[in-house]
C-alpha cells in the first residue's frame, strides 16, 4: 500500500488519509430550501460571499407574515452553526433541515444557518473565518437583505451550534470580542453550545484515552497551523495560552451536555470554567440522560429531545 493512503483515523462518519485525503461517509447529502408545510417555516438561500462560496439558509416562521403595520413584531435573530467534525455536513444538509425548521417555528426565530467552508479543502480557519464573517453579515442586517431587514430583531442577537459548531461559537464570540471597529459594537444576547467538540492533549476527568487519541489525529488534520495540537486554544478554550473565557461578549450562555457523549466531559469542564472566569453574564448546564451526542438530530421524537427543545425553546425567550 502506498503510504499516501494508509488510514490515519476511521470513524462511521469519515475516513481521513495520511495524504490529507478524505472520505465523507455521510453528510454529504443536500435538500433544498423552500416552505415546510409541517411547521410553517420557509427557508432560502442567501450568498454572503461570492468569492469563497459562503452563503448561509435562512430561516422564517410564518408568524413574521401574520404580523403587519405597526402591530409588527421582529423576530429574534439566531445565527447557526452546524456540526460535523469541521470536515463533512453543510447548511444544506437533510440532517439539520428538520432541526432548524422546528426551532424557527417553536421559538419564533429568524434562523440563519452558515454554510462555512470544510476541511481538509480549507484548513482552519477557514471555517472560522466564514463563521465570523456570517455572523458580522447577519448582525448588519445581512447588507439589506428583505428578511432579516424587516424581520430581524438585531437586538436580540443569539449564536448556537452543535459539535464541531458548539466549538464554532465559542471561537466566534472570543473572535467578536477581540475585534475592533464596527463589528465590536455587535450585541450577542446568548449563546448556545450544543455538544460542543472540545478537546486537549491529556485526558481529563471522565474523558476516555480513545477520544483524546481520535480528537487530537482530528484537531492535527482540519488545522495543521497549530502549534500546541489538541491543546490549541481554539480547540482547548481552557489552555494556559487561551484567552479568559471571562471576555466572552454575550449575557447569556447555555451549555448542552449528554450523559453518554463523549464530549460531556469538556462540556462540563467549559461550564465550570465559564463561572470561576469572573464573567458577569448567567451560563446554565442543561444535561439529557441516557442520550448520546448529538441525539436530538438523530431521535427528534424522543422524550429527551422534545425536553431539549423546550429547554431551547425558554432561552431564547429570555428566561
Amino acid at each position: 500500500m502506498d503510504s499516501g493512503s494508509e488510514i490515519i483515523l476511521d470513524t462511521p462518519y469519515f475516513r481521513i488519509y495520511s495524504d490529507r485525503r478524505i472520505d465523507r461517509l455521510m453528510g454529504t447529502g443536500t435538500v433544498p430550501p423552500g416552505f415546510d408545510t409541517a411547521t410553517g417555516v420557509t427557508s432560502k438561500d442567501v450568498v454572503i460571499d461570492g468569492e469563497t462560496g459562503l452563503y448561509a439558509r435562512l430561516y422564517l416562521p410564518d408568524t413574521a407574515s401574520r404580523s403587519s403595520g405597526d402591530n409588527k413584531k421582529k423576530l429574534p435573530v439566531l445565527v447557526y452553526f452546524h456540526g460535523g467534525g469541521f470536515v463533512t455536513q453543510s447548511a444544506a444538509s437533510p440532517l439539520y433541515q428538520p432541526f432548524l425548521n422546528s426551532l424557527a417555528a417553536r421559538a419564533g426565530l429568524l434562523v440563519v444557518s452558515v454554510n462555512y467552508r470544510l476541511a481538509p479543502e480549507h484548513p482552519l480557519p477557514a471555517g472560522y473565518d466564514d463563521s465570523f464573517r456570517a455572523l458580522k453579515w447577519a448582525a448588519a442586517s445581512g447588507d439589506g437583505d428583505p428578511w432579516l431587514s424587516q424581520h430581524g430583531d438585531l437586538g436580540r442577537l443569539f449564536i448556537a451550534g452543535d459539535s464541531a459548531g458548539g466549538n464554532i461559537v465559542h471561537n466566534v464570540a472570543m473572535m467578536m470580542a477581540a475585534s475592533e471597529g464596527d463589528e465590536a459594537g455587535a450585541r450577542i444576547e446568548g449563546a448556545v453550545l450544543l455538544h460542543a467538540g472540545f478537546a486537549g492533549r491529556e485526558a481529563i476527568d471522565g474523558e476516555t484515552p480513545e477520544w483524546t487519541e481520535i480528537s487530537g489525529k482530528l484537531w492535527c488534520f482540519v488545522c495543521p497551523e497549530a502549534t500546541d495540537g489538541a491543546d490549541d486554544p481554539r480547540m482547548n478554550p481552557m489552555a494556559a495560552a487561551a484567552p479568559s473565557l471571562r471576555k466572552l461578549p454575550c449575557k447569556r450562555v447555555l451549555v448542552c451536555v449528554a450523559e453518554k457523549d463523549f464530549t460531556r466531559p469538556r462540556g462540563r469542564a467549559y461550564y465550570e470554567a465559564l463561572v470561576a472566569s469572573g464573567w458577569s453574564g448567567a451560563a446554565e448546564l442543561f444535561e439529557s440522560e441516557g442520550q448520546e451526542h448529538v441525539f436530538f438530530l438523530l431521535k427528534p421524537g424522543s422524550d429527551e429531545a422534545v425536553a431539549l427543545m423546550d429547554r431551547l425553546v425558554s432561552f431564547f425567550a429570555g428566561n
